[in-house]
């Protein structure tokens, strides 16, 4: 999903007179009839991205997805740190698991006593 804020220049915090006048100045800047390296592509995401921000109720859609993706990847993220300690537990070798027993032990005697 792409992100509009970014590619308009614009924080998610934005009022709607800013997403204007930044999009204006991105179309200018990028405009193929003003702008003879612009790439075409480039324009239609402005478009896009523009054409979302402007209606609040689109705007709001594509918060709660937006919001709802950085969820999914903050969980992805932290599965694969489990995952990645648990792999890090996994290749220990004997002899660092013998001594980490025995500093464990050790910290248990003293705090029972």
């Amino acid at each position: 999903m792409p992100d509009y804020y970014t590619l308009l220049e614009v924080s998610p915090k934005a009022t709607t007179a800013e997403i204007k006048r930044s999009y204006r100045r991105l179309a200018r800047m990028h405009h193929p009839d003003l702008n003879r390296q612009a790439r075409d592509i480039h324009i239609k995401r402005l478009n896009e991205a523009y054409e979302v921000l402007r209606d609040p109720l689109k705007r709001a859609k594509y918060d709660a997805r937006r919001l709802e993706e950085e969820q999914r990847a903050a969980a992805r993220a932290a599965i694969r740190r489990q995952q990645e300690q648990k792999k890090r537990e996994a290749e220990m070798t004997w002899m660092q698991g013998a001594f980490g027993f025995i500093r464990e032990l050790k910290k248990e005697l003293k705090e029972d006593t």
